[in-house]
């Protein structure tokens, strides 16, 4: 990389310059994650794995991913809401955002140029310079609502959408109340850190390393360690064959986390229309 600029681009896509502000945003978050040894307690690193659960397993995978994406199953709207601000507390984008992005991943996987995480980039490049170097149609609102009309459709999403950097503030505010700097530092940046590069290991490692139980167009594979880090996203080759299914696991062994979320929420009669693999496909 030099000048500022992502080399590897095409004659006819223009050169993508680096963000700073982002670039400092996330290193920011990085350094104060930093901190963490100063700001030690069990109690602390308990609220930190409980909420690495909560925006990761119930925001992101569950609410994010397999319900707004994917629409995998469909909740009553006050749950899709109270599930979908969840994800927002994640700090991953807002709804819209984190929606389009996904789906031009599925529309375009591993396309150089459409897909905007492609692990044919590179590891890095998927797993995280596609923050840095970004996209006018994946980061400007206006292109990237074309590809998640339904949920820009719904004013509190959009609301969402914009302010979703706000939320941290109560969050903020929540935590130093219950436990002090440690809750914060922990709670805050040393789960937001541990969170993204969870997340991300899904864009990058499991394109790269894992097996293969399906036969796709893309490099998809399937990863244990990643689906233990990310509640079953990790078993990513069976969600590329069959995206809009709810479970990511296909065995026994696949341990699916968010699954059984949803299987809960299933029982109480909250979680219906619930999409299952194809008898195939077990």
């Amino acid at each position: 990389m030099t000048n500022n600029s992502l080399a590897a681009t095409p004659e006819n896509q223009p050169s993508l310059k680096l963000n700073w502000v982002s670039l400092g945003f996330f290193a920011t978050i990085h350094a104060l994650a930093m901190l963490a040894p100063w700001f030690f307690s069990w109690s602390a690193l308990g609220i930190t794995l409980f909420l690495h659960w909560l925006f990761g397993s119930i925001g992101i995978c569950l609410g994010y991913h397999r319900l707004l994406t994917h629409r995998s199953f469909q909740v009553p709207k006050w749950l899709e809401y109270i599930i979908t601000t969840i994800g927002t507390l994640a700090l991953q984008g807002g709804p819209v955002f984190w929606v389009a992005g996904h789906r031009q991943h599925h529309a375009h996987p591993e396309d150089e140029y459409k897909d905007p995480y492609s692990a044919k980039r590179g590891f890095w490049w998927s797993h995280m310079f596609w923050l840095f170097y970004q996209k006018p149609e994946l980061f400007d609102s206006e292109y990237y609502r074309k590809n998640a009309p339904d949920v820009a459709r719904d004013p509190y999403y959009t609301w969402l959408d914009r302010y979703f950097l706000l939320l941290q503030i109560p969050l903020g505010v929540l935590l130093y109340l219950l436990g002090g700097w440690n809750f914060v530092i922990w709670g805050m940046f040393v789960r937001s850190v541990f969170l993204w590069h969870s997340t991300w290991l899904i864009n990058s490692a499991t394109h790269l390393s894992g097996y293969q139980t399906y036969e796709v167009t893309d490099g998809s594979r399937n990863l244990w360690w990643a689906a233990l880090l990310t509640y079953g996203e990790g078993w990513h080759n069976n969600h590329h064959a069959n995206p809009n299914v709810a479970p990511a696991g296909r065995k026994w062994w696949e341990l699916d986390v968010t699954w059984w979320s949803i299987q809960v929420m299933q029982t109480l009669g909250l979680a219906k229309k619930v999409v299952m693999p194809p008898k195939s496909a077990t």
